[in-house]
């Protein structure tokens, strides 16, 4: 008989249907929420709301079970189903309903989170609106941590510089990805159109280990628009007053967990402008070409699947150089001097995560992109073509107070660089063909650790990476955030740093310069430690009409191994070697930002820098650096008014400037260059879809003239045009429009 029981109570499932449990889940209006999470509280099963909100699920062995709902940037609700519950209503709260109106009229333009260890400085779009933000490198006109920088002023070739050194040690990501790296290093910044940024994290010194052992003095994140959280259709033309012009159209669609935003960017070039006579434009003749597209499924933060996937294409043309130099028909001539540089590339990433409950998820990472580019730098000729291919997988852990992500990364880069001289006129020993191919996987984990109720937060990082050339690296890191009250915060990190060098397109004026590149021994790769301190005072008015913070950090970055190009020895050799002696960059920062009554935006920022090296002739400052920066923005847009004013005033001190004391006295320059100040301007009008926009760079018009040595002759051994420290174009009258049509709910 007890056979019969056992064999009826295996076949009992078969015949007898499972409880189905159903229900809907909307917010305070009734609206569906689509893509909600349900699931069995301590239970690993769950499922998803439908495009009308709808669920439905197994019921559990055993009733009463309670049942929770929850969804992005909603309060979650638990409900307890009991055997005769069969249809379940959940109404969730959002979290952003008051802030939500708050942050429309209030939000700055620049926003310090008080729960992040890392001192993470958020530029949002509010802030990006206040200047034109042609490219990634005009969107931090309005910063004080990052200073764009001209390489080379024939190309208007730019790098963003963290703590007074170079743009290479700075991590730049995309959407989390690291492809502003070897080639597509020294123009890829001026490739992201400001019109497809949604919001730039800015991190200063050592941080997370997650995405790389780069970031040496400082990592720079640009979170492109969200397909679904972004306007539908969004138009932007503008032009300024040397004839260049810029056409944006973003198109965004959106359903049920889908959605997807295209993109094009088009850039016309400028009128032939000389204004110093000196032979040369003024700015190069720009033409480019972008389309984006990217996909996105899910959330995150949600159980289950979510998923982006991005697409991008670049085509671009860059021509400088005499105002009579024609591309067609003197490229690599020795008696017309001309830049040309045309690029092509394809990209492609994606980033695919599971989300099994709120403790654990998994998330992979993979790009790749493709550069081709055909380059004259005179009689130079430059062709490189290189292929990079990244790849992570991280596993995320909560448990109780930690927050622990690891997992392994691999990095390829295939970099072919072929180097030719058309003419003979110079000696120059340097052509012929430099491969490179690196193979870097690695193995990371990072832990964040609360402790003290939370008022302390600790992150200890570290990531092991084995190059195929350089053998095992080791890049151990460490955070410590400390709330002293609600209001004070204290922030510490320390930890190393290093990469490896492609040469020729971080110091593309080594090509454009007249001398000959000896390299005096094999380059390792560059390493250095980074420690720094930061304290941050948040305060708001008894009457809440006045609000702001103060921030003040110190960062000092101490290189084991450095590489730069060694201009003194011989005026007509740049010596390449590494350099493992003294190398210091330290870095004080003082920040001030106030609103009044949500109508008046103030900020003022401080920089020291003292970035030198020991050589045998003693403390030798490096050039291009400003000891001293100060900037000023005021930003004025009255409550219920169509408008908005905002003035931005930068002032640099003086500058150390390359020794030119060995060439003959009409090419000699002074060591230091002279203290300057630049103010900016923007009106913006709005009307209902449109936004009219105008404003002036550099109003006082001052301009460094006639930055190029032996401009007279650009084929004499003296011939140099990286001696730029200041602006060279001078004033730019700019105006534009931008025409903004809000998703129908209804899609």
């Amino acid at each position: 008989m007890k056979y019969w029981i056992v064999l009826l109570t295996l076949l009992i499932p078969f015949f007898v249907k499972a409880q189905r449990i159903t229900g809907k889940v909307s917010n305070l209006e009734d609206e569906p929420l689509v893509g909600a999470s349900v699931g069995w509280l301590g239970l690993n099963k769950g499922a998803f709301t439908n495009s009308k909100g709808i669920f439905e699920l197994s019921a559990p062995p055993k009733l009463p079970v309670k049942l929770i709902a929850s969804y992005v940037g909603h309060w979650p609700d638990t409900i307890l189903v009991t055997t005769t519950d069969t249809n379940i209503v959940f109404k969730l709260a959002s979290k952003q309903r008051l802030s939500e109106i708050i942050i429309e009229s209030q939000r700055a333009g620049v926003i310090i989170s008080d729960n992040k260890a890392i001192k993470v400085e958020q530029i949002t779009q509010t802030e990006l609106r206040k200047a034109a933000c042609c490219d990634l490198a005009g969107c931090f006109e309005t910063q004080t941590t990052v200073q764009p920088q001209t390489t080379n002023v024939v190309t208007n070739a730019k790098e963003l510089r963290i703590l007074g050194l170079s743009g290479v040690y700075n991590q730049i990501l995309v959407d989390g990805f690291p492809v502003i790296q070897g080639l597509s290093y020294t123009y890829g910044i001026s490739s992201i159109p400001g019109t497809v940024v949604g919001n730039i994290y800015v991190a200063k010194g050592a941080n997370s280990v997650l995405q790389g052992f780069e970031s040496i003095s400082g990592q720079i994140n640009v979170e492109t628009k969200e397909p679904d959280n972004t306007d539908k259709i969004y138009f932007n033309a503008y032009m300024n007053s040397f004839g260049e012009k810029h056409f944006n159209t973003n198109y965004a669609v959106k359903k049920n967990k889908w959605s997807n935003l295209t993109a094009v960017h088009i850039v016309q070039p400028a009128s032939k402008i000389d204004r110093d006579n000196d032979k040369f434009l003024d700015l190069p003749r720009l033409r480019r070409y972008l389309v984006m597209n990217k996909w996105k499924y899910g959330n995150e933060s949600s159980w289950g699947w979510s998923s982006r996937v991005g697409l991008r294409f670049l085509q671009e043309r860059r021509i400088g150089g005499q105002t009579y130099f024609d591309a067609q028909r003197d490229k690599g001539s020795s008696s017309v001097y001309g830049q040309f540089v045309n690029i092509n590339q394809p990209e492609f990433w994606t980033k695919t995560g599971y989300r099994f409950d709120d403790k654990l998820a998994i998330t992979s990472f993979i790009s790749s992109f493709h550069q081709q580019q055909n380059s004259y730098f005179g009689t130079v000729r430059y062709d490189a073509k290189q292929t990079n291919v990244y790849a992570n997988l991280q596993i995320e852990l909560n448990y109780k107070e930690h927050q622990l992500k690891s997992g392994f990364s691999y990095r390829f880069l295939d970099l072919q660089e072929n180097i030719g001289f058309t003419d003979q006129v110079l000696v120059r020993t340097y052509g012929g063909n430099y491969k490179r191919r690196e193979v870097i996987p690695g193995a990371f984990a990072e832990n964040i650790f609360k402790l003290a109720n939370g008022k302390i937060t600790w992150i200890t990082g570290i990531r092991g990476d084995q190059h195929n050339q350089f053998g095992f690296q080791l890049t151990p890191r460490t955070l410590v955030k400390y709330d002293i009250n609600p209001s004070l915060i204290l922030r510490a990190n320390i930890g190393t740093g290093w990469r490896t060098v492609n040469l020729f397109s971080e110091n593309i004026g080594l090509l454009v310069s007249s001398r000959d590149i000896i390299f005096e021994e094999t380059l390792t790769p560059e390493k250095a430690l980074n420690t720094g301190i930061n304290l941050t005072k948040k305060f708001e008015g008894k009457s809440k009409n006045i609000s702001g913070y103060i921030s003040i950090d110190f960062y000092r970055t101490s290189f084991s191994n450095q590489i730069f190009p060694d201009y003194n020895t011989s005026p007509s050799k740049a010596i390449i070697k590494n350099f493992r002696g003294t190398s210091i960059s330290n870095g004080l920062q003082a920040d001030l930002q106030l609103h009044f009554f949500n109508t008046l935006e103030f900020k003022t920022g401080y920089n020291l820098l003292d970035v030198y090296r020991i050589t045998e002739s003693g403390k030798e400052l490096l050039p291009f650096n400003a000891r001293q920066k100060v900037l000023t923005s005021i930003s004025y847009r009255p409550p219920q008014k169509p408008f908005q004013a905002d003035l931005n005033i930068h002032w640099y001190g003086r500058q150390s400037l390359p020794n030119t004391r060995t060439n003959p006295t009409q090419f000699q320059r002074p060591d230091f260059s002279n203290s300057y100040t630049v103010l900016n301007t923007q009106f913006t009008y709005t009307l209902k879809r449109f936004e009219v926009y105008t404003g002036v760079e550099n109003l006082f018009d001052f301009r460094q003239l006639q930055p190029i040595i032996s401009w007279e002759n650009p084929f004499s051994p003296y011939f140099d045009t990286s001696s730029v420290w200041g602006p060279t174009r001078g004033r730019e009258i700019y105006v534009g429009v931008r025409l903004k049509i809000k998703e129908n709910k209804e899609l």
